[in-house]
């Protein structure tokens, strides 16, 4: 028995057309986990439906990828000179964040990321200039910019970009291709319209794999239904019971990423004060698991172990049996199923 995820596969390939038919050119992104499905599920898809590039997150990815995926392949973290070398086919396209960077790859294939509002890494304008000289020993596919989610500042995405695009120009950079993260279908067009000379080429993950939250769902078995009364001991631990009801054995764990969470980025008071609550329950033992049984989130009787999870669910409520499959609320990008279920 097992934590599965069963995945509505007409479904979730109509949302796939659906989000291709906005994005043309769209460069699908495969990174980490595979988005909950795994690297070789979503190559599957990626051959299925026909694109000619795919992006990674690392080296190391790519080198699993290739076996799997026949077309270019885009390394998004950027090389760094003195990194581990890992033997690559020339298909493969190194993004790069800076000048030396350029300079050490000479002979392959480079996209050159630019320093967007994200801060997180790339090209300053400052070292435009010194980009002339570095390029020419190098296949260049194009810049890059990866954009922030949020713009609390209220400033426009399609002008960070357009800035960008002006400074290229400027340094009399070509400008034949663009690829960017985090742009909406509209403003997009509106980017193509002003520099139709110009190639716009959206890299996108979490809105094509997991933009339809109905597509799929996690599921866990019950393994295992133990009656327990007010006081009686059990776990690992040898806590006591808080009232009468049932040890449910639930198959998922810590190496499926059950109990283990990202931190988010909360804003309103309603979000932080829910927060506050779950710190405060959790002080005192009470922690909420992800799985669902008679129309309730259920609270874990201890931590989750490392391949199954035991839950506590009340006396006043149906005993679950052996067999049964309680769904689970589980954040695909950190979460590992021991099998994958087409329906």
């Amino acid at each position: 028995m097992a934590l599965t995820l069963y995945v509505d596969t007409a479904r979730w390939r109509a949302h796939q057309k659906s989000v291709i038919d906005q994005f043309p050119g769209i460069i699908p992104v495969c990174k980490g986990n595979g988005y909950g499905f795994g690297h070789e599920r979503l190559a599957e898809e990626v051959n299925r439906f026909g694109a000619d590039m795919l992006a990674v997150g690392t080296t190391y990815e790519a080198a699993r990828m290739k076996d799997w995926f026949g077309g270019d392949l885009l390394v998004l973290t950027p090389f760094r000179r003195g990194e581990e070398p890992v033997p690559l086919p020339d298909r493969v396209i190194r993004s790069v964040s800076s000048v030396d960077g350029v300079h050490a790859l000479v002979g392959a294939r480079v996209v050159i990321e630019c320093m967007s509002s994200m801060k997180r890494h790339g090209i300053g304008e400052h070292e435009l200039a010194q980009l002339h000289a570095a390029i020419e020993d190098v296949r260049l596919e194009g810049f890059a910019l990866h954009l922030p989610l949020d713009r609390t500042d209220g400033s426009d995405a399609v002008e960070e970009v357009i800035g960008w695009m002006d400074r290229l120009r400027a340094a009399r950079l070509p400008l034949h291709t663009m690829f960017v993260s985090h742009m909406r279908a509209e403003e997009l067009a509106r980017l193509q319209q002003q520099f139709p000379q110009t190639r716009f080429r959206a890299r996108i993950g979490t809105r094509l794999w997991l933009g339809d939250h109905e597509a799929t769902e996690y599921r866990g078995a019950v393994l295992d239904v133990t009656r327990v009364s007010k006081g009686d001991r059990f776990g690992y631990r040898q806590q006591r019971a808080a009232s009468d009801g049932w040890l449910v054995v639930v198959a998922g764990g810590t190496s499926h990423g059950v109990g283990l969470e990202a931190p988010k980025a909360m804003h309103g008071v309603m979000p932080r004060a829910k927060g506050v609550a779950r710190a405060g329950l959790a002080t005192v033992n009470r922690n909420l698991s992800p799985f669902v049984w008679a129309g309730k989130q259920r609270w874990f009787a201890e931590p989750p172990h490392m391949q199954v999870s035991i839950l506590f669910v009340p006396a006043d409520a149906q005993e679950p049996q052996v067999g049964d499959e309680l769904v689970a609320h589980l954040r695909h990008t950190t979460t590992q199923y021991d099998r994958l279920v087409d329906r």
